[in-house]
């Protein structure tokens, strides 16, 4: 099953481990840094990231989550976050002018593969158990490349071996998104490591990003999704990672960037680009076969952009174009919904305790 999450990218314009935008500051220079069909709020639209805080604050309740007042940061009870761990991860993904490497978007793919397993009705999978270590699921085709995640991190484990490889995996997916501008991701630690490749889950519980027609696409990636408690709105809105890094055609056999000039920069530009693939009001995705892999992918006349088929599903369901749509206008409201989402992926399995 070919990754549909962020891969580390090859080149690109690097992105600062401080910065933070506008509220439209994911739209396209191109398009205009401040376009108002991106950042107005409209009659109607949907409500403000102010109005909406309690929404998030009673997922965090929900979890069980602490937020302390500052930073954001969550414990769960009989863990102790280390100081420094934070710092320590940060400074892996980021080079001597703080500038973020390849290594953030592999983070957030680590994070989300280990967490995206996880089976709501068996109780398996899922993040708690940091079994994405184990050669038997880095083996998974999905997980192809993530090798290399895992062996960066084991830095990190010899200078904090009390915490788990599990929350370091979820952790360093959470802070890799805040390091590249994206929001504060809402995370727990507390997860214990188990020493059983057993507990590796069956491959194929990851999305695939084709399965052979969009109905069947769409049908597969809802089947996932729903299979973790997801619903469409989370759906797209974890779909929103693709703003991060590129697809490497010797891991999956897809080729690109989806947006190449910004791949370490966390941004609503996904959204955008999927609706307006170019500057020409009847500009579309045009269909190519990767040279090599024989895999369908979309392109534009721009050689930094791609979509696989899995994204240019999105708009053929209205229940799930209208999200791309939101996204597209609302950075603000996307970064909320993600924050959610992606918060309650790395939940998944966090309490289950290995055999």
């Amino acid at each position: 099953a070919p990754r549909l999450l962020p891969a580390a990218p090859h080149g690109g314009a690097p992105t600062t481990a401080a910065a933070r935008g506008s509220p439209c500051a994911g739209a396209r220079a191109p398009r205009g840094a401040c376009a108002a069909r991106m950042c107005a709020a409209e009659p109607g639209a949907e409500p403000s990231l102010l109005s909406r805080r309690p929404a998030l604050l009673l997922m965090l309740a929900q979890a069980g989550a602490l937020l302390s007042a500052v930073g954001g940061e969550a414990t769960a009870a009989g863990f102790s976050e280390p100081e420094g761990l934070r710092a320590a991860i940060v400074a892996l993904i980021t080079d001597e002018k703080k500038r973020i490497n390849d290594d953030g978007p592999l983070f957030v793919r680590l994070a989300w593969h280990s967490s995206g397993t996880y089976d709501k009705l068996t109780r398996t999978g899922g993040s708690g158990k940091g079994t994405i270590r184990f050669k038997e699921e880095l083996q998974h085709e999905a997980n192809a490349g993530l090798d290399k995640a895992v062996s960066k991190l084991e830095v990190i484990k010899q200078k904090y071996p009390q915490v788990s490889y599990a929350d370091i995996y979820t952790l360093a997916g959470a802070v890799s998104v805040e390091a590249m501008g994206g929001p504060v991701i809402p995370w727990r630690g507390g997860r214990v490591d188990s020493m059983d490749p057993k507990d590796v889950t069956p491959d194929g519980r990851l999305p695939d990003a084709d399965k052979g027609s969009e109905k069947e696409t769409l049908g597969h990636l809802r089947q996932v999704f729903r299979r973790m408690g997801f619903s469409d709105k989370e759906l797209v809105a974890l779909s929103g990672a693709h703003s991060l890094g590129r697809a490497h055609k010797e891991n999956s056999g897809y080729d690109g960037a989806w947006y190449g000039p910004q791949p370490t920069k966390f941004s609503n530009v996904y959204f955008d680009l999927l609706l307006h693939p170019t500057q020409e009001e009847d500009g579309k995705w045009e269909p190519m076969k990767v040279e090599g892999s024989g895999k369908l992918q979309y392109k534009t006349t721009s050689p930094d952009e791609i979509m696989l088929p899995s994204d240019v599903a999105l708009l053929s369901d209205p229940s799930l174009r209208k999200w791309v749509e939101v996204y597209s206008r609302r950075k603000d409201i996307f970064f909320e919904d993600f924050a959610v989402a992606f918060g309650k992926l790395l939940e998944l399995g966090r309490d289950q305790e290995p055999k």
